[in-house]
């Protein structure tokens, strides 16, 4: 089995900027995104912007730690990429566009490589479920969250 991939795009009743803060606090990730358990942030940037988040993620079928290396533009883009950790590769990105009105298209990407041992346990049904997941959970956490404040 290769990579698990998925994109999703939902429309939020909350400005741009809320999306973005929201997406790029991991301390407060757990609370909207429930694939995600917990995450300590290992480094920072100079404007202490995290760059370096170590994600303790429930895959269905295994708790996962991975280490994500964080590239900001802010507002409307936040990317990440895996450092180290128990998948082979993951990578992924939140992408936030104004419509207007307080409104804001946000579409998130991921990319993860389970690597051999995880793709024995990942067959058939199980991949569709995983996908799901991980990619159209957070985007419809990240609508809840931003709309209610």
């Amino acid at each position: 089995m290769g990579s698990v991939s998925g994109e999703s795009t939902i429309e939020i009743d909350a400005p741009v900027q809320r999306c973005f803060d929201l997406a790029a606090d991991p301390d407060g990730t757990p609370r909207w995104q429930d694939s995600v358990k917990r995450t300590k942030v290992l480094e920072r940037d100079g404007e202490g912007k995290p760059t370096l988040v170590e994600t303790h993620i429930h895959a269905l079928v295994k708790d996962l730690q991975v280490a994500l290396r964080f590239d900001w533009d802010e507002p409307h883009e936040l990317r990440w990429v895996r450092e180290s950790g128990d998948l082979a590769g993951v990578r992924g990105h939140w992408r936030f566009e104004d419509l207007g009105g307080g409104r804001t298209r946000a579409t998130y990407f991921l990319d993860i490589d389970p690597g051999r041992m995880l793709s024995m346990m990942l067959r058939g049904p199980l991949v569709d479920q995983l996908r799901r997941h991980l990619t159209k959970q957070p985007p419809e956490g990240l609508k809840q969250a931003a709309e209610a404040g």
